[in-house]
C-alpha cells in the first residue's frame, strides 16, 4: 500500500530574492520520512495574495497533506491567512482563543498587544489551532493545510506538533555508497541495477575530489531485505 503523501508551500519574497536561505523544507522532509509521508512536491512562492491562493488550491487538490510556511506574522506583507481564508472561501477574523494566547503571553513579557500583533490572532473560520510552545503565535489547520511561521525554531516546533496526528506509512529506508569513478563509466551497469530493482528508487549523485570524479549511489525503499541486496549487488558490480 502506497504512503499517505504530502507538499509543502514556501511563502516569501525574501526566499525568492537568495536574502533568506529556506531551512524550513529540509526539516519537514526529514520528518516526513521518518512518519512514512511521502513529499511528493514544494513550490516557493511570493508573497503575492493571488499566487498564494492559486498555488495552494492546486496542491491541496492533487496531494493528500500540505503545509505552509511564512506570512503569518505582524506586518502588512504577512497574508497568508488572508490567502488560505480566501482558498476555501472562509472568513478571517480575531479569533478570541487565539487573542487570549497572546495578551496573556504579552502581558506575562510587559509588551503591548498592539493591532499588529493583533494580526497574528487572524484566523480562517473553521481552523484549528497548532501549538506554538516558542513564541505563542499559533499556526493553524484548515482542512487538508497546515499553516505554519517562517521562523525555522518556530516551524520545527509546530510540526512537531503536527506530525502525531498524521496516518503515516512505512518509513523510507536509504543506503549510501561512493563510487570512485565517473558517471559515464557506471551508467550502463547502474541502469541494469535500477531495472532489476524496480521496486527500489536508485539516484546517482556525482561528485569531484582531488580532480577525480566519483558518485554517490544511494538506493531507497521500504523494504530493508531488498535494500540490502540490491546494496550487495551494487558493490559486486563496482568492487
Amino acid at each position: 500500500m502506497p504512503n499517505p503523501t504530502a507538499a509543502m508551500l514556501v511563502i516569501g519574497d525574501e526566499i525568492l530574492s537568495g536574502r533568506t536561505r529556506d531551512a524550513n523544507m529540509h526539516h519537514l522532509a526529514g520528518r516526513l520520512t521518518e512518519a512514512g509521508i511521502d513529499l511528493k512536491e514544494v513550490r516557493i512562492v511570493s508573497d503575492d495574495h493571488d499566487q498564494i491562493v492559486a498555488a495552494l488550491n492546486d496542491l491541496r487538490g492533487t496531494w493528500e497533506t500540505i503545509f505552509t510556511s511564512g506570512g503569518i506574522g505582524p506586518t502588512h506583507d504577512d497574508i497568508t491567512a488572508d490567502a488560505v481564508g480566501a482558498a476555501f472561501g472562509a472568513t478571517v477574523d480575531v479569533r478570541e482563543d487565539a487573542r487570549a494566547l497572546l495578551a496573556a503571553h504579552y502581558a506575562r513579557t510587559g509588551s503591548e498587544l498592539n493591532a499588529a500583533r493583533l494580526r497574528m490572532a487572524r484566523i480562517p473560520e473553521g481552523a484549528t489551532l497548532i501549538d506554538n510552545p516558542v513564541s505563542v503565535a499559533p499556526g493553524f489547520t484548515l482542512g487538508n493545510v497546515h499553516v505554519m511561521a517562517g521562523v525555522p525554531s518556530v516551524f520545527q516546533a509546530m510540526v512537531a506538533s503536527v506530525i502525531p496526528t498524521l496516518t503515516g506509512g512505512a518509513p523510507l529506508l536509504s543506503t549510501s555508497t561512493r563510487i570512485d569513478r565517473g558517471e559515464g563509466d557506471i551508467a550502463g551497469p547502474l541502469g541494469a541495477l535500477a531495472t532489476e530493482y524496480a521496486d527500489l528508487s536508485i539516484g546517482s549523485y556525482p561528485f569531484q575530489k582531488d580532480g577525480r570524479f566519483g558518485a554517490n549511489i544511494v538506493i531507497r525503499g521500504q523494504d530493508r531485505a531488498r535494500l540490502d541486496a540490491a546494496t550487495a549487488r551494487l558493490a559486486t558490480l563496482f568492487g
